[in-house]
């Protein structure tokens, strides 16, 4: 078993889009029930979502709302501002005292992040900006699954170089490079191609050069390029604990603007280009779906191995377990498991 379900780092909460439509997000997240909103400048704020004051539910359920940007208790119109502090109360003067329970927030490409700290404590690291320049690229789709699982289990998948013949039936599957590790930060390099049915319209063949970025085990970016067709593609895999047995696994995606593919008509080139990468970014949505499935039947079902007996083909997994050791409260080898050497079994 996993020392904690919670592992320290950045985490998912929603998309700007999401928070703007609902005004008020409120969900369950690293085991705790909270609340999203936006001030009136824009700024995030995710906090526990009861009241100080007498410990009000303050999410939409309960009666809570946001008015000119502030979070309003639906018990006796306490007012919250995104740093968490009371500001108005309706019959007296605010109290200093009554504050929020907020969590630290970054924004990625339109992406809403909270810090998840060991004991509460502040960010070690930040996230970095993959999404800065927007220009030219698609909007995203986003879709989340949810299952029974752990993130270090799912993000493991980066490593794991055999699963992906074996599961997702990729060929010629290449690293490329090592596997390197810095700090919070480790990045995998390959190459593969795949030939595939979708949809039942015909078979679709990718040649593909992918470029993974791991920052914890809440944050995975892909940067990616579909060489045959000559098409540039970003994918977030962001895996979310719910509730300590469940997790939210968010795939999130963008493609660049195609302006002369290789292969005209799977490059899309017969349509208007401000269309193209819009509607090939739905269809790699449905094809990355389409992969995690795969998977959650196996995430979903199995049990953490602390010794695994490891073979040739294995590339890299004890080097990502000794990767993932730092974001547990405790976080010495033996504890998950992995001791200073291991035998590997061909």
């Amino acid at each position: 078993m996993l020392p904690s379900p919670y592992p320290e780092g950045w985490y998912f909460v929603a998309s700007r889009q999401a928070m703007l439509k609902a005004k008020l997000i409120q969900k369950t997240w690293m085991g705790e029930e909270i609340v999203a909103w936006f001030d009136d400048r824009g700024r995030a704020c995710v906090a526990r979502a009861f009241c100080p004051h007498l410990g009000s539910f303050l999410g939409a359920e309960g009666g809570g709302r946001v008015s000119d940007g502030r979070l309003v208790c639906p018990f006796h119109g306490f007012e919250y501002d995104a740093t968490g502090q009371c500001v108005a109360t309706p019959f007296a003067d605010a109290p200093r005292t009554a504050r929020l329970q907020v969590f630290e927030t970054e924004e990625i490409g339109g992406l809403i992040f909270a810090w998840w700290g060991i004991d509460g404590r502040k960010p070690q690291w930040r996230l970095p900006d993959h999404a800065s320049d927007q220009s030219r690229w698609s909007g995203i789709e986003l879709r989340t699954l949810r299952f029974p699982g752990h993130p270090q289990e799912t993000t493991e998948n980066s490593v794991d170089m055999a699963h992906f013949r074996y599961v997702h039936g990729y060929d010629s599957v290449d690293r490329v490079g090592e596997v390197s590790v810095d700090g919070p930060r480790l990045e995998s390099r390959f190459d593969f191609r795949s030939v595939r049915k979708f949809a039942g319209i015909g078979k679709i063949t990718t040649e593909v050069s992918a470029i993974t970025h791991v920052v914890g085990l809440g944050y995975s970016f892909v940067e990616i390029r579909e060489r045959s067709i000559g098409v540039d593609m970003r994918l977030w895999v962001l895996a979310t604990p719910v509730d300590g047995t469940q997790i939210d696994l968010s795939l999130v995606s963008q493609v660049r603007e195609i302006t002369n593919p290789q292969r005209w008509v799977a490059g899309l080139g017969f349509l208007p280009r401000g269309w193209r990468a819009p509607i090939f970014n739905k269809f790699t949505a449905l094809l990355q779906k389409q992969d995690v499935l795969q998977d959650v039947v196996i995430w979903r079902r199995k049990r953490y191995q602390s010794l695994p007996r490891l073979c040739s083909s294995d590339g890299e997994i004890m080097l990502f377990r000794d990767y993932c050791g730092q974001f547990y409260p405790s976080s010495p080898r033996e504890e998950l498991g992995h001791p200073v050497t291991q035998e590997r079994t061909a």
